[in-house]
């Protein structure tokens, strides 16, 4: 499979890893979190008493409180995030996030029937992945892994791999091009209008 088929199927299933965001505390493995992760969130999407704005917020809150947006970001940016100011990373922090959330809602509503199955997890002691298989209704399967680390005694996703293809890394390639030939402020400006470079 070539490489820009791996791209343009990050775009979608990367959505997928949203189902994954709202760990819960001390729950026992990164395994055993995601799949009760899935359960979760998959009963909030299925819930016909939640509708629109309701359920957007309910999605939005588990991924603002359970997803390692600052460490995302830091990896993101790569050696440019040790160049800028605080402030500089606070508003990049803000702006990725802000991103990822308005991308991906739409993916995570539009989820339907696709199946999940767990293979294996590899840990260590600050470190976990999960992996994955996304199986549609065609049958048709993709792997999707899932790093995770532990902050505050829970494991919080910080990257995902779609297809061998890394979130994090597909990102710091973009933002590298950007920053070649552009300014940190237009970096910024870009995502705050979510164009279509992303």
């Amino acid at each position: 499979m070539n490489n820009n088929i791996k791209t343009a199927r990050l775009g979608w299933w990367v959505g997928i890893f949203f189902l994954l965001l709202a760990l819960p505390a001390g729950a026992g493995t990164a395994t055993d979190q995601t799949r009760a992760t899935v359960d979760k969130v998959l009963s909030t999407l299925k819930n016909p008493g939640l509708k629109g704005d309701a359920r957007r917020e309910q999605l939005r809150e588990a991924i603002y409180t359970r997803f390692d947006f600052v460490e995302m970001a830091k990896r993101s940016l790569g050696p440019h995030w040790s160049r800028r100011s605080p402030e500089e990373q606070q508003e990049f922090v803000r702006a990725f996030t802000e991103l990822l959330a308005r991308s991906y809602l739409d993916k995570i509503e539009s989820f339907s029937g696709e199946k999940v199955a767990y293979s294996r997890e590899q840990q260590e002691q600050d470190y976990a992945e999960v992996f994955t298989k996304i199986i549609t209704k065609k049958g048709e399967e993709f792997s999707v892994n899932y790093k995770l680390h532990p902050v505050g005694g829970e494991w919080k996703v910080y990257d995902v791999v779609v297809e061998d293809i890394s979130l994090v890394n597909n990102y710091r390639s973009q933002f590298d091009r950007i920053l070649a030939n552009a300014s940190f402020d237009e970096l910024l400006r870009k995502l705050q209008q979510k164009t279509p470079d992303f």
